[in-house]
């Protein structure tokens, strides 16, 4: 894994486009409603013993890293949108939207839309798992 020595965000592979964002998470979050920053709050507690795992602010977005970018997680004016990626398609009433990345591709993103604390249900937290270990493989 490397690690861009401006902005200290994990990347895959050496020397990765990307842009490079000084932010805090707390300046992503300036603005949003509380219930959207709770729901977060939720994310990282639910996440906090799965190791590897590196959290880092993007420019709008906060990322999940283990081996790779696995959860991008954007606060939005009314919800927090929860993304990750797996090699097969997941079907769900739990999901915003479910699709392939691109036309081709074996990479499908998956999308749950969270509007405050306590939704971050059991089996909302089995699907995002799914997510981290396919980023680990």
């Amino acid at each position: 894994m490397w690690i861009c020595p401006k902005c200290k965000r994990p990347f895959q592979t050496t020397n990765q486009s990307h842009y490079c964002q000084e932010k805090t998470i707390d300046e992503i979050f300036d603005g949003k409603p509380d219930n959207v920053l709770m729901a977060f709050d939720d994310v990282l507690l639910a996440t906090a013993d799965w190791e590897p795992n590196v959290i880092t602010a993007a420019r709008k977005a906060i990322v999940f890293s283990n081996i790779r970018a696995w959860l991008i997680v954007r606060p939005l004016s009314k919800v927090l949108d929860v993304s990750f990626y797996t090699d097969t398609p997941l079907a769900g009433a739990v999901f915003h939207k479910s699709n392939v990345t691109m036309k081709g591709s074996k990479k499908f993103m998956h999308t749950i839309r969270l509007t405050g604390p306590d939704e971050l249900t059991p089996e909302i937290l089995d699907v995002i798992k799914k997510g981290y270990d396919y980023a680990m493989r």
